[in-house]
């Protein structure tokens, strides 16, 4: 649902936009490592509950708009925090339910799977090629800040969207969405 704020609204906003990084200096400690969420992400969520606090705030309370704001911003970023948490445990706990299946000795699925991505990637051009590449980044404990430096300074913003093209792109091949969880 789309917020609208007012004049004066918007004016108070922009005004406090310093307060979502008060929030996230205090509170997140390591940006590149915030689950699901990047820096920015979480950037956008305080904005979103500076907004909220802009359109809910009354002059007439007994703390100022800095205080109240805060306390929103806190929250709203500390709520998607949560959600990711809870996402993940629920991941894992999904993960950990589903048996495994019994390979052949000889056969070793993260080569398998290795070579099927090289394979993708070949047959890939452009940002699914990079997505994929990037992926096998991720896969090997690179954040996407890091694959971003390593692109020649991409931002890690651009480097999620290649990645999210990428597995939209591999989960249309059968055998590949056989790997996924």
């Amino acid at each position: 649902m789309p917020m609208h704020l007012t004049d004066s609204e918007r004016t108070l906003v922009e005004q406090n936009m310093h307060l979502v990084d008060r929030v996230l200096k205090r509170y997140v400690h390591n940006p590149n490592q915030c689950g699901i969420f990047s820096y920015e992400d979480l950037y956008q969520y305080g904005s979103i509950g500076l907004c909220k606090a802009a359109a809910n705030y009354e002059a007439d309370r007994q703390t100022t708009f800095e205080t109240y704001a805060y306390t929103l911003i806190r929250n709203e970023i500390f709520n998607k925090l949560e959600y990711a948490t809870r996402r993940k445990m629920r991941e894992v706990h999904m993960d950990s339910e589903m048996p495994c299946a019994e390979l052949p000795l000889e056969t070793d699925p993260d080569e398998d799977l290795a070579s099927l991505l090289d394979a993708a990637s070949q047959k890939a051009s452009g940002v699914i090629a990079k997505g994929i590449k990037a992926l096998r980044m991720q896969a090997e404990g690179y954040s996407c800040k890091e694959i971003g430096q390593l692109f020649g300074g991409v931002s890690d913003n651009n480097v999620s969207a290649w990645m999210s093209r990428a597995r939209k792109y591999l989960l249309q091949d059968p055998v590949i969405a056989a790997y996924a969880p």
